[in-house]
């Protein structure tokens, strides 16, 4: 099954990672499950739900009588999830710690989300063949994933391509794919979905906390680095404040990385459908 390397940190520390990036995505990733029709009733699986973010955005567009399910392999990341739920007195929301390739599930759901996953499996059409199995006929797919190739910086920086060759190696050396965005159509028509479609979103900015993501990154795959001997502590911090200093100049723009969003449903029929 997909096996997953993951080079962020986790845990707490990691956590608030996911509390900026999560802010930063609201818009786009709303406008997402806008798109994709998610309403009241729906039964949803949130794959990687980290910190529950998404999973509560969910949560609130299935109510009253909808649930949704969020997973994910990082404990701290799961308890954390619960608590903030519980905080939020929604409803019908559920977090358990699981990952892609359970033989134990039996529930099945009317969409399956995830974001930010494929980028880090070794076989991201096992993992999406997984997501169908836990389908209903008719229920739909949603997923969100990187082409790190798009991420960028303006002015030119040293230190925003330095970031930017480090992630890269560093996912390749784990058996991933950091530009897996633009395969997520072929991997849907390969897996028999239908009515397959596709969205290209990239947030950037010249304020806000848009650009502090490459900063906050490399201090989240800072372990990841030095266990591979890709950078030395000393480069890895002068990375992080350089792009601090990126982030503090009202004049510096800087995005994430380009963001393919695609989505299909599980049809009876295995006839390749033309992407709209």
């Amino acid at each position: 099954m997909a096996r997953s390397d993951y080079v962020i940190r986790g845990g707490v520390e990691g956590r608030e990672r996911l509390r900026i990036l999560a802010r930063v995505l609201q818009p786009t990733t709303r406008a997402l499950l806008d798109r994709v029709a998610l309403r009241p009733g729906m039964t949803c699986l949130d794959v990687g739900c980290g910190g529950g973010d998404v999973t509560r955005e969910i949560a609130r567009l299935v109510r009253p009588s909808g649930r949704v399910l969020g997973i994910d392999i990082d404990e701290t990341k799961i308890e954390l999830a619960r608590c903030e739920a519980a905080e939020s007195k929604l409803a019908g929301i559920e977090f358990r710690v699981a990952g892609l390739g359970g033989s134990e599930w039996s529930e099945e759901f009317d969409v399956v989300y995830t974001r930010f996953v494929f980028t880090h499996l070794s076989d991201p059409a096992a993992a999406l063949a997984w997501i169908r199995a836990r389908l209903r006929p008719g229920g739909l797919a949603v997923v969100e994933d990187i082409d790190f190739r798009g991420h960028f910086c303006h002015p030119d920086s040293t230190a925003f391509r330095r970031y930017v060759e480090l992630y890269t190696e560093l996912v390749r050396r784990r058996g991933a794919d950091t530009d897996i965005g633009p395969r997520l159509p072929g991997l849907f028509l390969d897996s028999g979905f239908g009515s397959v479609q596709m969205n290209v979103v990239q947030p950037a900015g010249f304020d806000g906390e848009v650009k502090l993501i490459a900063a906050i990154t490399v201090e989240n795959i800072a372990d990841a680095l030095l266990a591979e001997h890709l950078a030395s502590r000393d480069e890895i911090d002068g990375i992080v404040d350089e792009l601090h200093a990126l982030a503090s100049d009202g004049r510096t723009v800087m995005s994430v990385p380009r963001i393919v969003q695609a989505w299909g449903s599980r049809e009876a029929s295995a006839v390749r459908t033309r992407i709209r």
